[in-house]
C-alpha cells in the first residue's frame, strides 16, 4: 500500500497539469458538439425579426382592408399583395373559411390544417413551403392571413456556414489553444533545457537556467533544478581539477629546483642521497595527496559505511602521532568514553581525523594539549578536536579548507602543502557527514559531524 502511495503524482504534478488541460479541453468540445450546436441548429430554423416584421405588416393591411371595406376591401388588398408574393395568400375568419369573394377549394381547405405561426420553428426537410397563420394584431378572433412563406425568408440559408463555424472553425481555434498550452506548459522549458544543453557544449559551464524555470514545483521544476546542480557541479570539478593541476605544478617546481642545486652541488654522496631522498619522499607525498583530494571530488558515491567506535580509533592515532612528533600521550587527551560510535569508512575516517591532528599539532605549542571531545546531536555525533595554536582570523575559517592554502607561509614541505584539511572536509562528506572551524579562546576547534551507530539510533 505503501509503494502505490509513492507512485501517485504530487499535488504540483505536471500530471494535474496536463489533465486539467485535457479534461477541459474534451468537456469544451462536448458542450460545443451539444449545446452551442444545438443552439445554432435552432436559431437557424426560426424566421428572422425582418421576416415577422413583414409578415405581421402583411397581417395588419389584411385587418385594416377588412375594416375598410370587409369583403370588397380584402379582394382589392389581395389583389395588390399577389402582385408583390409569389406564394398563395388569403384571408380566413374564425370559421375557417375565406373573408374574400374566393371561396377556398378541397386543396386548400386540406393545407389549412397543417398552417404554423409565425414565430414557429421551420423544418429544413419540408420540400414544399410551410403555410403561416398570422392573427390580426388588433381582432385576433375576427381574421387571419395565410400566407405561404416567401422564399426569400426561408430559414437556414446560412446554415452551412454556422455548420462550418461550429464544427470546424470554432474547434479548430480551441485545438490551437490547447497546442498553445501544451506548447507553453512543455515545448518552451525543454527549448530552454536545450538552449542550455548546447551552451554547455560549447563550454559555456557558468550559465544557469532562469528562476521561473527553477521555482516550478512539477517534474520539470526537477529537472531544471537537477540541470543547474549539474552544471554547477560539473563547473565546480572542472574548476578544481584546473586548480589543482595550476597549484601542483607551482608545487613541484620548488622541489625539482631544489634536486636540480642538490644535482649540481658538490655534497658528500651520504648527504646527496639522504638530499634526494627527502626531495622525492616530498613529492610523492605531494602527488599522492593531490591525487587523492581529486579523487574525493570526484567521487559522488557515499563510501560503504560501519559501526567505527572512536575511542579506539582515537587511541591508534594517537601511538602515530606521539611517535612522528615525539609529543607524550599526556598531551592528546580524549574526553569521550565507549558509547561514542559512529557510522563511516574506517581508512578514510582514520585518515581524515589523521590529518586534523597533525594539523592541531603542528600549530600547538610543544607544551600545548590536543583534546578530542563530542556530544550526541540527534542522529548524527558532533565531534570536535581542540588546540592551542591561538586560532584564525574569522575570514580564513573556511579558507583554511581550500587546497594548498597555508597560512602561516610555511615553507612547501616543511609540515604540510595544504592539502590536510581539505582532504579531511571532502573524506567527511563522502561519508554522509561535515566539518568545519571556529575559533576557541585558546586555539581552533575542529568541529565533525558523523551519522550516529544505527543501534544507537533506534534506541
Amino acid at each position: 500500500m505503501r509503494e502505490q502511495r509513492s507512485r501517485l503524482p504530487g499535488r504540483h504534478s505536471l500530471f494535474w497539469k496536463l489533465a486539467f488541460l485535457l479534461v477541459g479541453f474534451c468537456l469544451l468540445m462536448i458542450w460545443l458538439s451539444w449545446y452551442w450546436g444545438r443552439y445554432v441548429e435552432t436559431q437557424n430554423a426560426y424566421l428572422t425579426a425582418e421576416a415577422r416584421q413583414v409578415l405581421n405588416g402583411y397581417a395588419a393591411e389584411a385587418e385594416q382592408a377588412w375594416r375598410a371595406d370587409n369583403q370588397r376591401g380584402i379582394d382589392r388588398w389581395l389583389q395588390e399583395i399577389r402582385r408583390q408574393e409569389k406564394g398563395w395568400v388569403g384571408v380566413i375568419g374564425r370559421d375557417l373559411q375565406s373573408l374574400s369573394s374566393v371561396p377556398l377549394d378541397d386543396s386548400q381547405m386540406q393545407r389549412l390544417t397543417f398552417m404554423r405561426g409565425v414565430d414557429w420553428p421551420m423544418s429544413r426537410r419540408q420540400k414544399t413551403m410551410p403555410w403561416l397563420k398570422i392573427p390580426f394584431p388588433n381582432l385576433p378572433g375576427e381574421g387571419s392571413l395565410v400566407i405561404e412563406l416567401p422564399e426569400r425568408f426561408k430559414p437556414g440559408r446560412y446554415a452551412l456556414v454556422w455548420q462550418l463555424l461550429t464544427s470546424v472553425v470554432t474547434p479548430a481555434l480551441f485545438t490551437l489553444l490547447l497546442c498553445v498550452g501544451l506548447y507553453r506548459l512543455l515545448i518552451r522549458p525543454l527549448n530552454q533545457l536545450r538552449e542550455q544543453a548546447n551552451a554547455w557544449r560549447a563550454d559555456r559551464l557558468s550559465n544557469r537556467l532562469s528562476a521561473q524555470m527553477t521555482s516550478r514545483q512539477d517534474e520539470l521544476g526537477e529537472l531544471n533544478r537537477a540541470f543547474d546542480h549539474m552544471a554547477s557541479r560539473l563547473q565546480s570539478t572542472v574548476q578544481i581539477q584546473q586548480q589543482l593541476l595550476r597549484d601542483l605544478s607551482h608545487e613541484l617546481r620548488t622541489p625539482l629546483s631544489r634536486l636540480r642545486v642538490a644535482c649540481d652541488s658538490e655534497q658528500s654522496l651520504p648527504e646527496l642521497r639522504d638530499r634526494l631522498s627527502r626531495e622525492v619522499e616530498g613529492m610523492r607525498r605531494l602527488v599522492d595527496d593531490t591525487l587523492h583530494l581529486a579523487w574525493l571530488d570526484a567521487e559522488r558515491e557515499k563510501l560503504p559505511d560501519e559501526d567505527i567506535e572512536v575511542l579506539a580509533l582515537w587511541d591508534m592515532l594517537v601511538d602515530n602521532a606521539c611517535f612522528e612528533s615525539c609529543w607524550p600521550s599526556r598531551q592528546l587527551v580524549c574526553d569521550l568514553d565507549s558509547q561514542c560510535w559512529v557510522r563511516g569508512h574506517l581508512n578514510t575516517l582514520a585518515q581524515a581525523l589523521e590529518n586534523i591532528l597533525r594539523n592541531a599539532i603542528r600549530h600547538s605549542p610543544p607544551q600545548g594539549i590536543v583534546r578530542l571531545g563530542g556530544r550526541r546531536d540527534g542522529d548524527d555525533w558532533l565531534l570536535w578536536l581542540e588546540d592551542q595554536g591561538g586560532g584564525v582570523d574569522e575570514s580564513d575559517l573556511e579558507r583554511i579548507f581550500a587546497p594548498f592554502i597555508r597560512l602561516d607561509g610555511a615553507r612547501p614541505g616543511d609540515g604540510g602543502f595544504g592539502l590536510g584539511l581539505s582532504i579531511a572536509r571532502n573524506s567527511l562528506r563522502l561519508q554522509g557527514g561535515d566539518m568545519w572551524a571556529e575559533n576557541t579562546a585558546q586555539g581552533l576547534r575542529m568541529i565533525m559531524r558523523l551519522p550516529a551507530r544505527e543501534v544507537e539510533a533506534v534506541v
